[in-house]
């Protein structure tokens, strides 16, 4: 199976950084897409920021200009460099990917456990 690790979460105050960082192991024969989600209590998951294979990325509207997504694919890991942060940052953040197992099978997405992230004005 394949399990998705994050680490790099914390407490911050407003205006510092902080680096998530996602690797990816078990069975995998190649991970497409990867991403970062973040949730608050009483609200949907959202999409924070993603990264396909060939490095092109999307990120929500309120992180453009303060983080960045980048992926290392010789570790199958995923960072998300978090500056600039505000309070409105604090949430549960949870990277995933989809992966394939082999050849012939489509890609699955795997959730890592998420990781807390509070930013404190």
């Amino acid at each position: 199976q394949v399990q998705l690790v994050e680490s790099g979460g914390g407490s911050v105050q407003a205006g510092g950084s902080l680096r998530l960082s996602c690797a990816a192991s078990g069975s995998i024969f190649s991970i497409n897409t990867m991403g970062w989600y973040r949730q608050v209590p009483g609200k949907q998951r959202e999409l924070v920021a993603e990264i396909t294979t060939d490095s092109s990325t999307n990120y929500v509207d309120s992180v453009k200009g303060r983080f960045t997504i980048a992926r290392d694919n010789a570790k199958n890991t995923v960072y998300l460099q978090m500056n600039s942060v505000k309070p409105e940052d604090t949430a549960v953040y949870y990277c995933n990917a989809d992966v394939k197992l082999t050849v012939w099978t489509r890609a699955t997405r795997y959730w890592g456990q998420g990781t807390q992230v509070t930013v404190s004005s």
